[in-house]
């Protein structure tokens, strides 16, 4: 989501005559956009502006602007631990920008920061994409269900749907451009629709009429909350063929108790009958999923609820992280519950390596099989061709070659697995 916004930011300020630079120090205006979901990112962000900060005091004429998540949240410290800030701007402020960068243009200092979408028509602004396969379309932002160790709803506000008939014409558009796969982003991608009256705009329907527009590409959704999703969207994945069979879905722990203290609206039981059918369903499908160690009040016996939920449920892949207290948030308050650094960052290495352990495991089972792969990039070493690929159901796969392009879509036959990745050759 954060890399989708960067990308309509970085088209809104083409229309002012900006073009991107690859050098900092050639730049006349530096923006970072942020995250906050962990205080790591957020000291990173802070890291930056000081070296900007530095730079400035040689170079007064750049203007640096910060924007996202740790704007939209610390609006009220940014100017007093960056006095030389040009411009603050929040989530819901992105299409604000033309009038904002007109300010600090004019030496004004400026600080966007409201609780209310900018509302427009997103097809309305260019979009300078980064990717030349993968193009991703937000459909939904915001979040409603305020997870007690999420700052998402602080940040990005309520869930808020764009309708269907603007993303549809992006997608036509992406396709037009030559894109091969689109990816539907939103916090909870499958809440898609709740917001609108009409009970037939949901993230099924959506991915059915995408599925029609004419072209060879692939449609991929990401993140889902277990929870709202229905069986009319596993038929969905089922019957568009464009649709990816990969299903990425946040368990956060393997532990009814925890679940709950987490305010997620599912236990452990309703999460592996969701696995359970989609699995059912689809055979080489790909499941991934999150998970977080260490949250306030885990016992190590709750832990060990989690490594064993990801052996039982034979996941693929799991983001991981300890837990971190966030502003504003109920779990941030339980300080009376934090688990200890030294503990809390021994369970997430034994986590990590439980992540490792699956992760091979799930790509040794692709050993002597053939997927259908999308080439991202492609490299030289030792003289030889490799491309750098992907497969319908996410799995990194590389194979030699000099004869396909970057965009192709090539059978290759799966010959050795490694921990994060698959070797194969060309199946002609």
């Amino acid at each position: 989501m954060n890399k989708s916004d960067s990308e309509r930011i970085a088209g809104i300020l083409s229309h002012f005559g900006y073009i991107e630079t690859e050098n900092e120090k050639e730049a006349d205006l530096l923006i970072i956009n942020t995250c906050s979901i962990r205080q790591l990112s957020a000291d990173k962000a802070y890291s930056q502006l000081g070296v900007w900060g530095k730079m400035k005091k040689s170079k007064p004429h750049i203007k640096i602007g910060i924007c996202g998540c740790v704007a939209q949240q610390d609006k009220d410290n940014i100017r007093k631990r960056a006095p030389y800030v040009d411009l603050v701007f929040g989530t819901h402020n992105i299409y604000e920008l033309p009038a904002l960068i007109k300010r600090i243009e004019n030496d004004e200092k400026v600080c966007a920061i409201t609780n209310n979408p900018v509302i427009c028509n997103q097809n309305d602004f260019k979009i300078i994409r980064k990717n030349s396969v993968n193009a991703w379309i937000p459909i939904i932002e915001g979040c409603n269900n305020f997870c007690t160790y999420c700052v998402v709803p602080f940040t990005r506000g309520r869930e808020r749907s764009r309708k269907p008939e603007e993303i549809i014409c992006e997608a036509e558009n992406i396709i037009k451009e030559g894109f091969k796969e689109i990816t539907l982003l939103g916090q909870n991608v499958d809440s898609y629709g709740k917001d609108f009256n009409d009970k037939n705009i949901t993230l099924a329907n959506l991915l059915r009429e995408l599925n029609k527009i004419e072209g060879k590409f692939r449609i991929r959704f990401v993140t889902s909350y277990p929870s709202d999703i229905t069986d009319d969207l596993i038929n969905a994945a089922a019957e568009c063929e464009k649709v990816c069979k990969y299903f990425h879905i946040p368990m956060q722990s393997g532990n009814s108790r925890i679940l709950k203290e987490m305010n997620r609206r599912y236990t452990k039981e309703e999460y592996y009958n969701i696995v359970s059918k989609i699995r059912n369903r689809f055979p080489l499908v790909t499941i991934t999923s999150d998970f977080i160690a260490g949250f306030p009040g885990e016992t190590e016996e709750e832990f060990q609820d989690t490594l064993k939920a990801i052996d039982e449920l034979e996941l693929d892949y799991s983001n991981t992280a300890a837990y971190s207290p966030r502003a504003f948030t109920k779990a941030g308050k339980m300080t009376d519950k934090f688990i200890p650094e030294p503990v809390k960052y021994e369970r997430l290495e034994r986590l990590n390596e439980k992540n490792r352990e699956v992760c091979l495991k799930s790509n040794e089972k692709f050993i002597g099989k053939v997927l259908k792969v999308l080439v991202e990039a492609k490299t030289e070493k030792d003289g030889k061709i490799i491309l750098n690929s992907r497969a319908d159901n996410n799995k990194i796969v590389h194979f030699e070659s000099d004869k396909y392009n970057i965009g192709d879509f090539v059978n290759v036959k799966i010959t050795k697995a490694q921990t994060w990745c698959l070797y194969g050759e060309i199946e002609e």
